[in-house]
């Protein structure tokens, strides 16, 4: 028989598993009683879990719809799940498809080993076209994401590394994907856990090397579809958020509030607004999601220089306006957002 003390230990080790980490961010839909909240955050009020702006014209609920319905059933801390819809109106800053979110946060989701959640789902009902390249939850640099309609095998979910596909699973009707995208900013790895249904999450791939990299505001929670089809597809979310390490296996009990001090809204007034005479056309599929506002200054001091996918001008922005060699700053959304872009690519 078991000591008080051996059983004590062991629920100890139990409640570490099931809680796992600390979450950073919250992508819990818990806090959008209907999709119009989507609608709240914009460039000069910058509140919720999600900035949204990537997606076509139509209204919000075109492209989004909640439901119990539209999450995994064993997704116990969220009451609705987001249906996504892409379709040909579905066009932001190229003719390609995109429908997609970016936390709303001041944590780093850069920084040391951290844990990356979601699930995913689809049904027989404008199901996606496994003849089109999908973009699903990528970073800017596409160092690591999800992606159907490419080979190896058109019709499964491929995780991509640096564009290297390194597992896939087939993309059936009506199964939840639950995954983690284990990234150690520090060490430059990255590895994958992956599970269906209500299964614990398990390591389906360890670690590779990688050059990871986040400004905390490119993930894309989403979808990103290569080619304008006048045909809709849609795709369910739910169980989005990160944590940092231990990795939380159990399915839908880690998306709860986030742990770290909540977001604020800038509320400075810049003295000048830089105005780049560059603008955004980019042919990249990912072009474009950085956020926060921003703006210029002036000083007797060497100016600093900004990287690659960094923050540039803007209202309210105060840090560096000098692009590296090889880079423009570009007008994202002008005038609260500017970002470091290739110069070959905009000039």
């Amino acid at each position: 028989m078991l000591s008080l003390v051996a059983v004590a230990a062991l629920l100890l080790d139990f409640t570490s598993i099931v809680r796992g980490g600390t979450t950073i961010w919250s992508g819990n839909f818990n806090a959008y009683p209907n999709v119009s909240v989507f609608d709240e955050w914009s460039w000069s009020n910058e509140v919720g879990e999600y900035q949204w702006y990537i997606h076509g014209s139509q209204p919000t609920s075109h492209y989004l719809a909640l439901s119990p319905a539209y999450k995994n059933p064993a997704d116990t801390s969220e009451t609705n799940g987001l249906m996504i819809t892409i379709d040909s109106t579905a066009t932001w800053n190229s003719q390609m498809e995109r429908t997609e979110l970016i936390p709303q946060t001041s944590a780093n989701l850069g920084a040391g080993n951290l844990f990356y959640h979601f699930s995913l789902s689809r049904s027989t009902t404008n199901p996606p076209n496994s003849s089109y390249e999908h973009q699903i939850f990528f970073f800017e640099s596409h160092f690591t994401e999800l992606k159907y309609g490419v080979g190896p095998n058109a019709t499964n979910l491929e995780w991509m590394v640096s564009g290297n596909p390194q597992w896939g699973t087939p993309f059936q009707a009506g199964v939840w994907y639950n995954f983690a995208y284990d990234i150690d900013f520090t060490g430059q790895t990255v590895g994958l856990w992956a599970s269906t249904g209500s299964a614990p999450l398990t390591k389906v791939v360890q670690n590779v090397a990688v050059s990871a990299s986040t400004n905390s505001e490119d993930w894309h929670v989403g979808i990103l579809r290569i080619v304008n089809d006048p045909n809709p597809e849609n795709w369910f979310v739910s169980g989005v958020y990160i944590e940092n390490g231990p990795i939380n296996t159990v399915i839908g009990t880690g998306a709860g509030t986030t742990t770290y001090p909540p977001t604020s809204t800038p509320t400075s007034t810049p003295t000048t607004v830089s105005t780049p005479t560059s603008t955004s056309s980019s042919s990249s599929s990912s072009s474009s999601s950085s956020s926060k506002s921003t703006s210029s200054t002036t000083s007797s001091a060497p100016a600093a220089t900004q990287t690659h996918y960094g923050q540039c001008g803007g209202t309210g922005y105060t840090g560096p306006t000098v692009c590296a060699t090889g880079y423009t700053c570009v007008a994202v959304s002008p005038p609260y957002y500017y970002q470091v872009r290739i110069s070959v690519i905009y000039c």
